[in-house]
């Protein structure tokens, strides 16, 4: 399963906007933009929009996902990029669209305008139903339902196929090699074009080429420079060789024109990867510890972009964890109940026993509370205990500081050394001018040292607004003595 969170563009969404993703793109000379369709069919881009390839109407770079309305319900079913980049894409209704970098007519609509929103390309493919797109560097195709190849843009090698090196400002049918076939799949390297012709694979690579047969024979040729033809050496190949992948069966192959970097998933799931990887010229195939080829590209490729359309299937099932969770206070499934403040908190004993030591000990023979079903709790306030209990199936705690202090106190008593420092990050995070004294005296009192450190210097820095607040002289007297005598040391009154 695709987790588009190893792609590092990614990290900057939220968690909500990931598990909303269904399909997705990472793209640019630096894997610096992407592309993702919702679970509702919306598409949303971000990121450089370097010569205008988030297709947002202007040149603006974004770290907040826009959303392209005019793709918006389209259901993108292909989608390729270029180098410039452009970016080209074909929707299940066979409708081809197109924006980005056009100084090669790469975009198909008869001009070197750059493309600054998505449109449709519509010279001799508006009557054609396009179920696949594919880019160059600089060049596109597309293949039509009927089997019929267009291809059009930068044409210094011949990529577009139309007998000549002129470029093509339009989509081209591609006649002379391919008269009367029927082409069931296309790809492109920088400056290269390939058709199959029947089953089977081809994926290009930036100047390499790997062919998959219908019996799971891996080919390769081209380019070598950094061992992505997996051959053992860096040899460039005129001509196909055969590759061993531990003799196993493969089943997928992956490569893109941005990239040095060759993949396969086999038969038997294990996911291969060689050529330039993060720097390294893996010369032959190496085996991962990864379940698909697209985690290949996100997390070794230079840039890490993705080589295909990424398809993510969130499954309905819970993990241990989300499961956890979801039967925290969960009256149908609980067989013990803590009452504080006369409010009841549902648990699960063998959770709390797995999970602190202060129930391991509390839930054994000799323990009254290992036979009650209700277990009454009153030297904590509810709030406080429930963040506890709820910790111990989440490993999160969402408290106010001022609640944090009487979680450290607990955290304290039960020794849970992490949910001390939790507590200590959250009254750190929430220390202000009202609060810093009340906070510095429990970081006193619960002998949390470094929090006393943190607080002790913010009241210091805010002397003036600190010693004003009800709290400072509301302290106890050892304490107000010892603060202000540790201040004077510091210089704190010097003035």
């Amino acid at each position: 399963m695709v987790d588009v969170g190893k792609w590092p563009i990614f990290t900057l969404l939220s968690p909500q906007e990931i598990a909303s993703i269904r399909k997705a793109c990472v793209f640019g000379t630096s894997a610096n933009e992407a592309l993702y369709v919702t679970d509702n069919d919306e598409v949303f881009v971000f990121g450089l929009n370097y010569s205008n390839c988030l297709g947002t109407g202007d040149n603006q770079s974004t770290l907040i996902p826009k959303k392209l309305e005019a793709l918006c319900g389209k259901k993108i079913k292909s989608l390729s990029y270029g180098s410039g980049p452009h970016v080209l894409l074909s929707t299940e209704d066979g409708v081809v669209y197109a924006w980005g970098h056009n100084g090669y007519s790469q975009l198909g609509n008869g001009t070197t305008n750059q493309g600054i929103a998505p449109i449709q390309v519509c010279t001799n493919l508006l009557i054609k139903q396009v179920v696949e797109v594919a880019c160059g560097s600089h060049h596109s195709m597309a293949l039509a339902a009927d089997g019929e190849v267009f291809a059009w843009g930068y044409n210094n090698c011949g990529q577009v196929g139309s007998g000549s090196t002129a470029n093509q400002p339009t989509p081209r049918k591609v006649t002379n090699c391919l008269h009367i076939k029927r082409v069931v799949g296309i790809a492109c390297g920088q400056t290269s074009s390939m058709a199959v012709l029947d089953n089977g694979e081809i994926v290009c690579g930036y100047a390499h080429t790997l062919a998959l047969t219908d019996e799971g024979l891996l080919y390769a040729w081209g380019a070598n420079t950094y061992g992505q033809l997996g051959t053992g050496n860096k040899n460039n190949l005129l001509s196909p060789a055969h590759i061993m992948v531990e003799k196993e069966r493969v089943v997928e192959i992956a490569a893109c024109h941005s990239a040095h970097t060759s993949a396969a998933k086999t038969q038997g799931g294990h996911v291969y990867m060689w050529g330039q990887c993060r720097g390294q010229s893996v010369i032959l195939p190496h085996l991962t510890h990864f379940s698909c080829t697209d985690d290949v590209f996100a997390c070794f490729a230079s840039p890490a972009v993705s080589w295909r359309l990424l398809s993510v299937e969130h499954e309905d099932f819970l993990t241990v964890a989300e499961s956890l969770k979801k039967e925290f206070d969960s009256p149908e499934t609980a067989d013990l109940k803590f009452r504080i403040d006369g409010k009841y908190i549902h648990v699960h004993k063998a959770v709390l026993k797995i999970r602190c030591e202060h129930f391991r000990s509390m839930f054994q023979s000799y323990w009254n509370e290992d036979m009650k079903e209700v277990i009454e709790i009153d030297q904590f306030s509810y709030p406080v205990y429930r963040a506890f209990l709820q910790y111990l199936y989440t490993d999160a705690v969402d408290l106010p500081p001022e609640d944090a202090i009487g979680l450290l106190d607990l955290a304290t008593s039960y020794c849970e050394n992490r949910l001390k420092k939790l507590c200590q990050h959250i009254i750190k995070r929430g220390i202000t001018v009202e609060n810093a004294f009340s906070l510095f005296s429990a970081a006193v009192r619960y002998d949390a040292e470094d929090l006393e450190e943190f607080c002790f210097k913010f009241c210091i820095n805010h002397l003036t607004e600190v010693t004003q607040t009800a709290a400072f002289w509301q302290m106890d007297g050892p304490l107000l003595k010892e603060f202000i005598a540790k201040a004077s040391k510091c210089g704190a009154f010097k003035n």
